[in-house]
């Protein structure tokens, strides 16, 4: 299942099988896919992800959202949408901050390219079983 937040891009979760000289490995491996106006994306590349057509994704809940910190949904949209629009602001004025997801991952730019890189713990959080492979692999 994957987790579109709007104007900025979709989270998933994406199956992948690693071949070694002695086993196969299935991974479940965080993935981003940006989503966000190429205007805003002056002389910045980023890695072009795509997501396979069997997975499920879902507009972020802010419901569920606001259940982890109390405040009603929309204040929560609102929180969300003006902190997406400022990055976004950043970016066209040519600012390259780093945008934080606690628990998730840093989306940063590095020498012009944008990416996503996902924390140690995310990443072993999703893949109980072959935990060192997956972070190997991402």
């Amino acid at each position: 299942q994957g987790v579109l937040v709007p104007g900025l891009g979709t989270f998933a979760v994406v199956p992948e099988q690693i071949n070694s000289t002695e086993d196969v490995y299935v991974v479940r491996s965080p993935v981003f896919q940006l989503d966000m106006d190429m205007s805003c994306l002056q002389e910045l590349v980023f890695p072009t992800m795509m997501m396979p057509g069997d997975i499920e994704i879902m507009p972020l809940d802010y419901w569920w959202l606001s259940q982890t910190n109390s405040l009603p949904p929309d204040v929560v949209r609102g929180c969300v949408e003006e902190t997406i629009l400022l990055y976004s602001f950043q970016l066209r004025d040519r600012q390259r901050p780093a945008f934080t997801f606690e628990n998730i991952g840093i989306l940063s730019s590095q020498d012009h390219v944008l990416c996503m890189q996902f924390h140690c713990n995310c990443i072993a959080g999703l893949e109980s079983r072959d935990t060192w492979v997956a972070l190997l692999l991402t």
